[in-house]
């Protein structure tokens, strides 16, 4: 899987991100425990359901070829009991996109065995791309909150506020100037 995504941060402050535990605690989905045990080796334990298969998965990370703050190579492997295994990595790499902005690109290979193995590729695939986009939507809001913040304060400024009556507003109709109101109201 390869894809990028657009971080409203400078390129440092992602690298920076990309190295701290707490950020990535809060950013990997159904991450329970995350410790660093040194620059480049961290352990993790998340919690996931992948189809039908739910499992905690125990697994280490390390990070490879760094090339601060321009990315690295991240190598790991991770066991969830009967459910199987996965072991991939995936190499890093950020792009500045301005002062105030960067592109971190992705390139990912991950390999599945046991039970998560037989739900098939397209499962996997639709499943690894849906945890790859709940990741870097947590990731974006730990390391740039106040862009994401600002946009959703101008959205909500620039959004219409709409009368609705008592009845209307359970049935998300919209009050006419037509209808009685309501003594409630």
């Amino acid at each position: 899987m390869t894809d990028s995504q657009r971080i409203e941060a400078p390129r440092e402050t992602v690298w920076a991100a990309l190295n701290d535990p707490d950020i990535l605690k809060a950013s990997i989905p159904g991450c329970e425990e995350l410790t660093k045990n040194s620059d480049t080796e961290l352990e993790a334990k998340v919690k996931l359901k992948v189809g039908p298969v739910k499992a905690t998965f125990g697994g280490k990370v390390e990070l490879l070829d760094l090339d601060p703050p321009n990315g690295y190579r991240i190598e790991g492997e991770g066991a969830g009991g009967v459910a199987g295994f996965a072991r991939g990595g995936a190499v890093v790499r950020l792009e500045e996109d301005g002062p105030k902005a960067t592109i971190l690109h992705y390139d990912v290979d991950a390999k599945v065995g046991g039970k998560l193995a037989q739900l098939g590729a397209r499962l996997i695939d639709s499943t690894a791309k849906r945890l790859a986009g709940e990741f870097f939507t947590a990731f974006a809001e730990q390391v740039a909150p106040s862009a994401s913040a600002e946009e959703g304060d101008a959205e909500a400024a620039e959004a219409p506020k709409e009368k609705k009556g008592w009845l209307g507003g359970l049935f998300g109709g919209k009050k006419t100037d037509d209808q009685p109101q309501e003594a409630a109201e």
